[in-house]
């Protein structure tokens, strides 16, 4: 991999003049990324491989720019001879036959937040992890919001960074959800204060190897210095191996919520502990918290080292801490029905973070389970059913291979139903007062859902149809 710096249009330093780009993608990403530069003044070839794709409902999207010239199935040659770069949206592969093309043309491949990174201004709190990145995200951004109110929460979190780094100034505070496939295409993208909550095996049809995987998101740390922080999670023995290799280049600050690590954020006596120096500073009591779970009580460890390092007082981080709620779709209560409470984890989307959501539930519980196959393996989701759960219901692409599992360990209340809305009708026919519904189906919703949120929103219109 060649790492090229490129500055645009002179607004970052002296460097590339940036005239005419590639943007490819059309969904939300590739939509910001593009009305982003047509701002700036840039000409942007508009791409998708999909020959296909409404013209008019793109051009709708982009608001019918001079500017946007889209093109559909392939790159012609203009685009190629004339960009200066390329911006891939996070849903692309970075090999997908075309970024050779682009590359053999000698154009540099960027993320969308590398786009806004060079646009925005401020300082910047990076946050990645396998799982309770969203959480985390939205309870910083929270946090942070109530100290500085020049402050945009972006990212993977639903909102473009692109969408909002023109709104930023130099006093302004970016607090960026970042995934994976984002951090893939970084060049200069530097965070002031960089978080890396957990690794578990997830994305692997993407990444090919947990290494590959895991390299990608350290590399959040990569341009960081000893101003810097990043916030890493103690408790995880990759995240842990991590700060070893970041503390050459930028200041290590842990999490636990089992340990004690020096100069650490955790937990003493039911209270959560920062260090900083020579402080040792009682930030707040576990009980007055209104998240559920042990999994809950990991990211606002977590929330509370970024936070801090970001330059908010500690009784900012106290009163917001605990006062957030769950977000949507991370075991979010829906309702409850003839006795029956629903959850919704749609959020869940791999193994380990379903795992935590079947951890949070005391009641017998009907589990909702299945969708989109990104290569996991689920047996350890399998074993922390722990008797909680009486029923699997398993819909989508990965069902019979949940099913197999299931049974290699032993548990054989499997049912399987057609779609999301038949495994709801299913659980509402059979679960009796005092159980639970969870949907947490430790896959991605694509082949059924356009993203988790649809799958969750569906999920809860079907409950609450019920009660009508």
């Amino acid at each position: 991999d060649v790492e090229i710096s490129v500055y645009i249009c002179g607004e970052v330093g002296a460097g590339f003049q940036i005239n005419t780009a590639i943007v490819a993608g059309t969904g939300k990403s590739g939509i910001s990324a593009t009305k982003l530069l047509v701002n700036h003044g840039v000409k942007v070839y508009l791409f998708d491989e999909n020959k296909d794709r409404d013209i008019e409902a793109i051009k709708e999207k982009t608001g019918d720019s001079e500017l946007v010239q889209i093109e559909l199935g392939e790159l012609g040659e203009d685009a190629l001879s004339s960009s200066q770069l390329m911006v891939i949206s996070p849903g692309i592969p970075v090999d997908a036959p075309f970024t050779d093309v682009v590359r053999n043309a000698g154009i540099p491949i960027w993320s969308e937040i590398e786009l806004a990174y060079h646009y925005g201004k401020g300082k910047i709190a990076a946050i990645t992890g396998t799982n309770g990145k969203t959480t985390t995200t939205a309870l910083v951004g929270e946090i942070v919001k109530a100290h500085n109110a020049k402050t945009i929460v972006v990212g993977n979190i639903g909102i473009p960074y692109t969408e909002l780094c023109d709104t930023t100034d130099d006093d302004s505070d970016t607090v960026a959800e970042i995934s994976s496939f984002q951090l893939e295409t970084v060049i200069d993208f530097h965070p002031n204060v960089s978080a890396i909550l957990n690794l578990t095996p997830d994305h692997l049809n993407r990444h090919y190897t947990f290494e590959n995987y895991g390299n990608v998101k350290f590399s959040i740390t990569k341009n960081q210095t000893m101003d810097d922080v990043t916030v890493l999670n103690y408790d995880d023995e990759h995240t842990r191996a991590m700060g070893e290799k970041a503390k050459d280049h930028c200041h290590v600050v842990y999490f636990s919520r089992l340990e004690k690590p020096a100069g650490g954020v955790y937990l003493e006596d039911g209270d959560i502990i920062l260090e900083d120096g020579d402080k040792k500073i009682n930030v707040l009591a576990i009980k007055d918290l209104k998240l559920m779970g042990a999994h809950n009580v990991e990211n606002v460890l977590a929330a509370v080292g970024i936070s801090y390092y970001m330059g908010v007082p500690v009784d900012v981080i106290r009163d917001v801490a605990t006062s957030f709620k769950a977000v949507a779709h991370r075991i979010e209560y829906v309702d409850t029905v003839d006795g029956v409470a629903y959850y919704n984890d749609s959020k869940g989307t791999n193994p380990d973070a379903a795992i935590k959501g079947i951890q949070a539930m005391v009641a017998p519980t009907f589990l909702i389970g299945g969708g989109y196959d990104k290569g996991s393996e689920y047996d350890e989701w399998i074993e922390a059913f722990d008797g909680k759960v009486k029923w699997l219901v398993l819909i989508g692409q990965t069902a019979q291979k949940i099913a197999d599992c299931a049974k290699r360990h032993g548990f054989n209340s499997i049912i399987f139903e057609e779609n999301l809305q038949d495994a709801v009708a299913y659980c509402h026919e059979n679960a009796v007062d005092g159980d639970a519904v969870l949907l947490s189906p430790a896959c991605a919703s694509w082949g059924q859902f356009d993203n988790y949120e649809q799958r969750g929103d569906m999920f809860k219109e079907y409950v609450r149809s019920y009660k009508e």
